[in-house]
């Protein structure tokens, strides 16, 4: 079975488009992969961050995943931080890196117009994601299309380490998936549903409380017309509910239509909003007993002791080709 490797920033909250457009796929691939989770700890400190905050949403990031449905027996879950080899092998890599290289990163050329001074670690922070890659030995990184050139930097790096010192690394692929439905702002129907919106009414977060998410769902914005269709050019509003019903029911969009076929938008609204709430529900019931287990230590103690032991050798190795003497 072929490995791969997924890192979440503990940063924000998840939304259900987070849950429609990834942790859906994430699921599916626990079947299919020997898949490896970390919390991305050390990446989300390229930006300040409040050292109690930063605490509890690692683990809630974790109690949320694993409510969702990420079973702790098909996945080997750990915390970034919490396995020293990851900095060490980046500083290695580093050392094999072109500033070139990293300045011509998409996300660091937009990160740093933003901000008028910033730290080197917004630079270098790509080579440690290509760490937390090779470290493993994984076949595929699944990632966004925007995220696509961190794994190709990543085959870069590990291309040009083997060539010069032996072959030390598996050269990494994306994993870039046609199926996740992208989900959009319920009052603005144009752009994507972000936890980072001007409008909390157009969001639905996993947390949030049910009776707000009816009221969300209730409240989107649709189309003057009465039909149940889908057409995302002429009916953004609409087709977004119709993707969401479609997402956590099974059904396809031609079942949909013809379930609601002489049905107002009324009707509509408070069947996506009832499953809705109802797959909410579900989750934040597994969520509270989670976050007051022991289970989240478990999971973290046994990913962090697998991780520890697969990375060591991999430091090591690489470490003992570049000539170090022990």
């Amino acid at each position: 079975m072929e490995r791969i490797l997924t890192g979440l920033q503990p940063t924000g909250v998840i939304t259900l488009a987070n849950y429609i457009g990834s942790i859906k796929q994430m699921i599916e691939y626990q079947d299919k992969y020997e898949s490896f989770i970390f919390v991305a700890d050390l990446h989300s400190i390229t930006i300040p961050q409040d050292k109690d905050t930063l605490s509890n949403r690692i683990r809630d990031l974790v109690a949320l995943y694993l409510a969702c449905g990420i079973d702790p027996k098909k996945n080997t879950i750990f915390v970034q931080s919490e396995n020293v080899y990851h900095t060490n092998m980046s500083w290695l890599l580093e050392c094999n890196t072109y500033y070139g290289e990293l300045s011509r990163m998409h996300q660091f050329k937009e990160k740093s117009k933003k901000q008028e001074s910033f730290t080197a670690g917004l630079l270098t922070y790509p080579v440690l994601m290509a760490a937390d890659i090779l470290l493993y030995d994984v076949k595929y990184v699944p990632v966004g299309i925007d995220q696509k050139q961190h794994v190709e930097l990543a085959r870069d790096i590990a291309i040009r380490f083997n060539k010069k010192y032996g072959d030390t690394f598996r050269v990494p692929e994306p994993l870039i998936s046609e199926s996740g439905t992208k989900i959009l702002d319920l009052c603005n129907p144009t752009k994507k549903m972000s936890k980072s919106s001007d409008n909390p009414k157009g969001v639905i977060k996993l947390l949030d409380n049910i009776n707000d998410v009816r009221k969300k769902i209730m409240g989107a914005t649709t189309d003057s017309e009465t039909v149940v269709k889908y057409d995302m050019e002429n009916k953004p509003g609409i087709s977004n509910l119709i993707n969401i019903y479609v997402s956590l029911t099974g059904k396809t969009i031609k079942e949909v239509e013809s379930e609601f076929e002489g049905c107002n938008y009324g009707t509509f609204k408070t069947k996506v909003a009832d499953t809705v709430c109802e797959f909410l529900e579900g989750i934040q019931k597994k969520y509270n007993e989670i976050i007051k287990s022991d289970i989240i230590d478990k999971v973290l103690d046994n990913g962090k002791e697998i991780t520890t032991n697969l990375a060591s050798k991999k430091y090591e190795d690489a470490k003992k080709k570049m000539g170090f003497y022990r």
